[in-house]
This record gives C-alpha cells, sequence and structure tokens, in this order.
C-alpha cells in the first residue's frame, strides 16, 4: 500500500492537471494530514510508513473535490487567522492575511487610546472580531453581519475561542441598526466590483457567498455608506480601519476626503499592494455621536 507522502504527490500532479495554482501545492498535504489527523512533524515522521485503504479512500475524494476548485479551507471547513483557528463554511468569506492588517492597526490605535467599544461591519466568520476581542482583552465588540447564517459562524468561533461574553452579535446593514458610538470600527466590506467578476478564480466565484464580494458597479457601495454613516457612530478621536480592494486606494480617498475624513496612513499588503486605510475625524467631536459624558 502506498505511502502518504506518495499519495500526496500523486495528488498535486491531480490538482496541477486540473488547473490548481501551483503557489497552492501545499493543498494536498493540508487534505492528507486532514485525513490522517497529523500535525506537519508527524507526517514528516511517519509519511513513508504504508497507509490504510480506508485514508486513501477519504484523501482521494478530498483530492477530487479540490480538483473541482472548492477551495481547501472549505473541505476542511477551518482557516488560520491571526494565529488562531476559524470555522469557515460556504456561507462565509475565507479569513485572508491581508486583512491581519484591520488587527494590526487596532491594536496599535488601542495601545494609544483608551479602547472600550469596537464594532466590525460584515463580521462574516467573525475573524476580525473575535481576533480584536482576543488580543485585546478589555474591550467589547458589536459584530454585524446581513447574513443570519453567517452570524452563527461567528457565534460559534467566537464561543471556541472564548470571547462570547464580550461580542454583540447583529444582525444589521452597514451601521444602520447600531445606535452606540464606538472608539473603534473596523470593516473589511465587499469591496469587488461585479465587472471583475470573470477575473476572480474559480475558487472565489464559484464557492465564496458573491453578497460578500461584490460592493455594486465600482466595487465602493459599502464604503460610501459606511464612510457616511460612521460619523455618528465613532467616538471623539475614534477611528475607522477598512480594507479595499487592488487598484482602489485613490477613489478611497476621494470618498474620504468627501466626507471629511483625513486619511493617517494607508497599509500595503506583502505584494505592496495597498489594501487597508486608517481614517480619522480628528480631534472634533463629531456632531451627531452621542455625547460620552451624557447622564
Amino acid at each position: 500500500m502506498a505511502s502518504p507522502l506518495d499519495a500526496i504527490a500523486a495528488a498535486r500532479a491531480t490538482l496541477a492537471r486540473s488547473g490548481v495554482a501551483a503557489v497552492e501545492s501545499i493543498d494536498a498535504e493540508v487534505l492528507a494530514r486532514h485525513v490522517l489527523g497529523w500535525d506537519r512533524a508527524q507526517l514528516l515522521a511517519r509519511g513513508r510508513d504504508p497507509a490504510s485503504s480506508e485514508f486513501h479512500a477519504a484523501f482521494e475524494a478530498l483530492v477530487r473535490r479540490r480538483a473541482a476548485r472548492e477551495p481547501v479551507a472549505q473541505i476542511i471547513g477551518r482557516r488560520e487567522f491571526w494565529g488562531l483557528d476559524f470555522e469557515v463554511t460556504p456561507d462565509v468569506l475565507i479569513p485572508r492575511p491581508e486583512t491581519e492588517l484591520l488587527i494590526e492597526e487596532s491594536i496599535d490605535f488601542a495601545r494609544h487610546h483608551p479602547c472600550a467599544l469596537a464594532i466590525d461591519v460584515g463580521t462574516g466568520s467573525g475573524c476580525i472580531a473575535v481576533a480584536v476581542a482576543h488580543v485585546l482583552p478589555d474591550i467589547k465588540v458589536i459584530a454585524v453581519d446581513t447574513s443570519r447564517a453567517a452570524l452563527d459562524v461567528a457565534r460559534r468561533n467566537a464561543a471556541s475561542h472564548g470571547v462570547s461574553d464580550r461580542i454583540t452579535f447583529q444582525h444589521g446593514d452597514v451601521l444602520g441598526g447600531v445606535s452606540e458610538a464606538a472608539d473603534l470600527i473596523v470593516s473589511n466590506p465587499p469591496y469587488v466590483a461585479e465587472s471583475d467578476a470573470s477575473h476572480l478564480q474559480a475558487e472565489v466565484i464559484g464557492f465564496e457567498p458573491h453578497a460578500a464580494l461584490f460592493g455594486g458597479a465600482d466595487g465602493l457601495n459599502i464604503m460610501r455608506r459606511l464612510v457616511g454613516e460612521a460619523p455618528s457612530r465613532l467616538a471623539s478621536g475614534g477611528r475607522l480601519i477598512v480594507e479595499f480592494g487592488f487598484g482602489q486606494e485613490r477613489a478611497v480617498r476621494a470618498l474620504a476626503a468627501e466626507s471629511g475624513w483625513e486619511i493617517l496612513r494607508v497599509r500595503e499588503d506583502l505584494q505592496g499592494i495597498p489594501r487597508a486605510a486608517v481614517l480619522t475625524r480628528g480631534g472634533r467631536r463629531n456632531r451627531s455621536a452621542p455625547r460620552q459624558d451624557a447622564p
């Protein structure tokens, strides 16, 4: 009987023939370790031993799913984000490394500014809300999403990381149902332009929720609403931290300026692509925000 490492080598060839990107060649190993219940050290130590027929049958079934371009995170039902393990289903976007920029900026802000309440707009899997609550033990978070199914996933992720008591999950659209004024508003909104649908990977367009991907004709419909609604939900001196798409920096800067925001900085991902912006209203108290010293 062939070993797990032999099976992985054969699976990599199968995936390559199916059009799975070479950069994702590790997927075969991830699927094998998922079936075996092994970490990488165990695979290296025992990977040359003969594998059971049960392993081969289960592994080949998962490889067929991946060859059909189903994302590996959905196949195994999880993805790591900010060093934490998150449940992933077809109801939520798969957490991506560039979104960790939002967590970095949230932590940096909280180090220099009292931060009691954050709002996560479009929480999806809850990866932002849970990571922020996990790293900042004194903060409370309101996590908002239009999808009840996504909120169910986010609740389970919050419970698995022990932060359920500090996150309120709210079914709503952008900030329309939120009355509190937060010190921090964070969002990875839908930002793909509808015209770019044909350019998306098969894994994305075929398996991830379109409502969480597409932001209208230019991809900025939700961003427009967010920069318009956020001033009345942001406490004095607070921050709005948002993710945006490839080639959208100039448009985001224009939207911010039109709405009276100042962009403190723009962060680039590991490929040098601008991906996140940190916005402030300056030292002025937002006129429509509730007074923080009100009885």
